[in-house]
């Protein structure tokens, strides 16, 4: 993974005008401190955040910008290039429509907005060089819960007069768009694929054939630390649990039976049952789905799913 390169006090390439309800810096996060009881942060939707620094040129790891609900908008103070992916956030460039998953010059002076959501919540802003800070426990990371990475290392998101760094640019200079089937269909019916877990076996029989074959909602009550899912209620025989480490993905199953998909911002060890864990990339689907949203588990094996993950990031290194 590429480190974050430390902020330079001089350097002012992107100033913000508007700032929205939560635009977040974001690297690869932070791993090796859990032990300490901090999560890990990175991109809610590693999937977008991966192809936006791939599209800018950028390595693995480089900082680029969450941008939830929109409501952003970032002007250029010099020659830049951009790509935003993820969700369709109405984004423009002095008002004209912006192109997604591709690479698009952004000129001194000119202004980067985004909207409101149209398809998804999140999109990926990622500027060629990767946007500098200063790592907080090797990361710049934002966790806002915990106070730590961001643009000044106490886990703040964006706000109005802020300023962003840009390191030098490498690759930018011959940069196609994203592949044909990289972008994501928001329209398309959501399948996220569970690895099972350890205490599978605890749930009874027709509460696993409703966790796979029933339709669950996205409920209100969703953010960066987990999404729960609403729908029949799931009967587990754990009654008590030792508090165990929880992996991106873990899908607890609470006593009121309605499982809680964690994220990146989750709480590092809990003590509830688990159907088990999305994978890297359903998650990173989960975390673009609004409330009210309809979405399906489907059980997969842990080879099938390293499979899977491999290809996206060979993907990445050799698009076709």
């Amino acid at each position: 993974m590429t480190s974050p390169k430390p902020t330079s006090a001089s350097a002012a390439d992107i100033r913000v005008t508007r700032a929205g309800p939560l635009a977040l810096l974001q690297d690869a996060g932070r791993f090796g401190v859990r032990h300490l009881g901090v999560t890990q942060g990175g991109p809610a939707d590693q999937y977008s955040w991966a192809w936006a620094n791939r599209l800018a040129g950028n390595d693995w790891g480089a900082a680029a910008l969450e941008v939830t609900l929109g409501g952003l908008s970032l002007e250029a103070q010099r020659d830049l290039t951009v790509a935003v992916t993820g969700a369709d956030l109405g984004a423009t460039l002095d008002g004209q429509p912006l192109p997604l998953w591709r690479p698009v010059p952004w000129k001194a002076g000119q202004t980067l907005s985004f909207g409101t959501p149209v398809h998804g919540l999140r999109a990926y802003l990622a500027v060629a060089g990767g946007i500098d800070a200063e790592p907080v426990l090797g990361s710049v990371a934002c966790v806002v819960r915990e106070q730590l990475g961001g643009l000044d290392g106490q886990g703040r998101a964006l706000a109005v007069d802020d300023t962003l760094s840009v390191g030098p640019a490498t690759g930018a200079e011959r940069l196609d768009p994203a592949p044909p089937g990289v972008a994501i269909d928001w329209s398309a019916p959501v399948v996220l694929d569970l690895i099972p877990g350890a205490q599978v076996g605890s749930f009874t029989g027709r509460s696993l054939y409703d966790a796979f074959n029933a339709d669950w909602q996205v409920d209100t009550r969703a953010d960066r630390m987990g999404v729960r899912l609403t729908g029949p209620r799931l009967f587990s025989d754990v009654r008590s649990l030792v508090s165990e480490g929880i992996n991106l993905g873990s899908v607890q199953v609470p006593p009121d039976g309605q499982p809680i998909a964690l994220l990146n911002d989750r709480q590092t060890i809990g003590g509830y049952p688990r159907l088990g864990a999305l994978t890297p990339l359903a998650a990173s689907r989960l975390a673009q789905c609004a409330p009210g949203e309809i979405v399906r588990l489907r059980a997969v094996g842990a080879d099938a799913a390293l499979i899977r993950y491999r290809a996206f990031r060979a993907a990445l290194l050799h698009p076709a």
